[in-house]
């Protein structure tokens, strides 16, 4: 077995390379296939995602408890689904063990593939136990393994690299799929502004705005990275539809269900469409048929989907489907909005309570622990910053500015129209109705650009939307239609290359910088926990502790946990919060009495958790004074526990992170 040892360094020659090639790219886009541009768009960002990847974490000299462990909060327990689907004797058995989880949130045992989203993980179990099952049958090999050397005297590990390692197949899907999402993009833009250079200037935009664009490259097995691909899909067949080509509903329907069946958060982000597209309908954009057959594609894609995620109750309690049906009334029987209320008869209570307390003072324990962190928060001056520096923002909001006077001069010219002549009047719709559909794409992406921009500045999660839609609106400075007053294509593509240019120079370097994120991941304290956990304690131990050390705790040991990441459901969130009464100021006494009642065996304590808080208000104790008053200005139970665990606890385990506490077993 070969012997490496990890490195340092960033690789700013592989950048040097990305960047000329993204410039040959521009300059050769009009003498190219539209094939050969795609693959070229794909192959880069996949590589930069990899790349990427594999500086910040040196994932392939890592061992496999610490790849595991680099899977942090939700990515942890997504993972550890599929974990056990690969680990499983069978395809059924494994199936079986998801959809009858008793260690997730024990002592119940529930239906994980509902719960959370799973279908990404049983099709990538299914493809690495085929892919393996092949491999293993032709006798080919399908990783290579070696000790690495560790630092600070710690012992060597073995790390495995390859397609037949569960963690970097896994890893390799994921960025192969957002590989292909950006050939998308570059079809997408040439699509929307006529020009095979838009979509050279989106992807080319992709690269320079990368970081506010995509996290997948931090975090590969989020909801977002399987999703969001899917979405782009959609957005360019319902492009094609407004277009008058309805031949593509079955092919938008068949993407709805992609979109929603891995992400929770996509029927929200589908109902924001269903708004801009209701929008362009009154205001006369959108046909009436046209409009049913988009509000029936929608409502059987989340038919299928409340099938295959088993009658899941969120979906019917969501905004989305009761808008579906409220704009089915409104288009079918009374032609008004009135009917819209209907959407607030069934809210999805944390979405609602997250965006009263962003508009009002509103606020409570679990509304807190969504907008104390920082993906939640506003979106920050910074990253507005970001987009002015790379001119998205300056670019954006001059198109949307030549859309909006385009859209004034067509409804000035039908108000002409309605004093022509009949056979004037024939003859100038026959001329505008083709501009009329494309007008009428342009000014979906208008609203759909406004409301996810407003959205943003609300929760900053949101410009992961808003960026990338940014880039893709950049493609119509290519456009003819908006821009044909500037001259010929050849005074055209200067002007397209003037603004590249300008765009690269804080573009570049934004690239750069992140090509410059060099890492190696360690987390020593945490690996000793586990490794604790394997050797001490029985494999039907019970544990709680914070959300994402749960995750870990359940992936890496196999241990039961009462409480992980995945905080929407109503039900798991006050089991949570009970969990949480360790971080509030409360007796000792009751939250024994919490834990003993979820039938934990030990607590894992951490101090971080006690003590951090990333602005003022937003420390655990001080999110807990909001409900419990009755205790405010009492030192909090962690700092207490930390010092002294007796008489209520007993310290089982303590390094300087983590500190495991036993609950009695003659209490239970």
């Amino acid at each position: 077995m070969a012997m490496k040892t990890r490195r340092s360094g960033d690789q700013a020659q592989f950048s040097r390379k990305c960047v000329s090639l993204c410039v040959f790219q521009v300059i050769q886009s009009d003498r190219q296939t539209l094939p050969l541009a795609d693959v070229m768009s794909n192959t880069l960002f996949r590589a930069h995602l990899t790349n990427l990847f594999e500086n910040d974490k040196h994932f392939s000299h890592l061992s496999s408890i610490e790849k595991e462990m680099a899977f942090r909060t939700e990515m942890g327990l997504y993972y550890s689904y599929f974990k056990i689907f690969i680990n499983a004797p069978s395809f059924l058995h494994g199936l079986h063990l998801i959809m009858n989880d008793r260690f997730s949130e024990y002592p119940l045992v529930i239906n994980a593939l509902k719960r959370f989203n799973l279908y990404p993980e049983v099709f990538l179990g299914s493809l690495f136990r085929i892919y393996t099952g092949i491999m293993d049958f032709f006798g080919i090999p399908t990783k290579a393994c070696w000790n690495v050397n560790r630092a600070d005297g710690l012992n060597p590990v073995e790390s495995c690299e390859g397609m037949g390692d569960a963690a970097y197949f896994y890893v390799s899907c994921v960025f192969l799929l957002n590989g292909v999402m950006m050939s998308l993009f570059y079809i997408y833009g040439t699509y929307l502004s006529g020009s095979r250079l838009g979509g050279v200037v989106t992807v080319l935009c992709l690269f320079f705005n990368h970081g506010e664009s995509t996290r997948v490259m931090w975090t590969p097995p989020l909801r977002e990275s399987f999703s969001y691909p899917f979405f782009v899909l959609q957005m360019l067949l319902l492009t094609r539809i407004l277009r008058y080509i309805q031949r593509s509903l079955v092919a938008l329907g068949a993407c709805n269900v992609l979109f929603l069946l891995p992400w929770p958060f996509a029927q929200f982000v589908l109902l924001t469409q269903i708004a801009c597209l209701f929008a362009c309908y009154f205001m006369g954009y959108l046909s009436t048929s046209k409009m049913k057959s988009l509000l029936v594609v929608h409502l059987a894609s989340f038919a299928i989907c409340f099938v295959m995620l088993f009658g899941k109750l969120e979906l019917l309690t969501s905004f989305y489907i009761s808008s579906l049906v409220a704009g089915w009334v409104s288009v079918n029987v009374c032609m008004t909005l009135t009917s819209l209320c209907v959407s607030l008869y069934f809210p999805q209570a944390h979405i609602g309570n997250l965006i009263r307390s962003k508009l009002t003072n509103y606020k409570d324990f679990h509304t807190l622990m969504y907008t104390c962190a920082a993906e939640f928060d506003f979106i920050e001056l910074e990253t507005l910053l970001g987009y002015v520096k790379t001119l998205i923002l300056p670019v954006n909001i001059v198109i949307v500015a030549i859309i909006s006077g385009k859209v004034r001069h067509i409804i000035l010219d039908f108000d002409i129209a309605a004093h022509l002549s009949p056979f004037d009047a024939h003859n100038f719709h026959c001329v505008s109705l083709p501009l009329c559909a494309c007008v009428c794409q342009m000014v979906y992406h208008s609203l759909q650009l406004v409301a996810f921009a407003v959205l943003a500045i609300l929760v900053m999660r949101i410009k992961l939307f808003l960026a990338p839609l940014m880039c893709l609106m950049a493609s119509l400075i290519c456009s003819r239609q908006l821009f044909g007053w500037i001259g010929e294509h050849f005074k055209s593509h200067i002007t397209v290359f003037g603004i590249l240019s300008i765009m690269a120079i804080q573009g570049v370097a934004n690239f750069q910088s992140q090509r410059g994120i060099v890492g190696d991941f360690s987390n020593l304290p945490q690996e000793q926990l586990l490794e604790w956990i394997n050797a001490n304690t029985m494999p039907n131990a019970v544990f709680a502790g914070s959300m994402p050390t749960m995750a870990s705790v359940k992936l890496s040991t196999g241990r039961a946990v009462v409480n992980h990441p995945h905080y929407e459901d109503t039900w798991q969130k006050e089991r949570t919060k009970l969990v949480y009464t360790m971080y509030s100021r409360k007796p000792a006494k009751e939250v024994k009495r919490n834990l003993m009642q979820l039938q934990a065996d030990y607590f894992i304590l951490e101090d971080s958790w006690c003590n951090r808080r990333s602005r003022p208000g937003c420390s655990m104790p001080e999110i807990w004074d909001v409900e419990d008053q009755e205790n405010r200005g009492k030192l909090p139970l962690c700092t207490l526990l930390s010092i002294d665990s007796r008489p209520h606890f007993t310290t089982m385990f303590e390094n300087k992170v983590y500190k495991v506490l036993k609950i009695p077993k003659d209490a239970k």
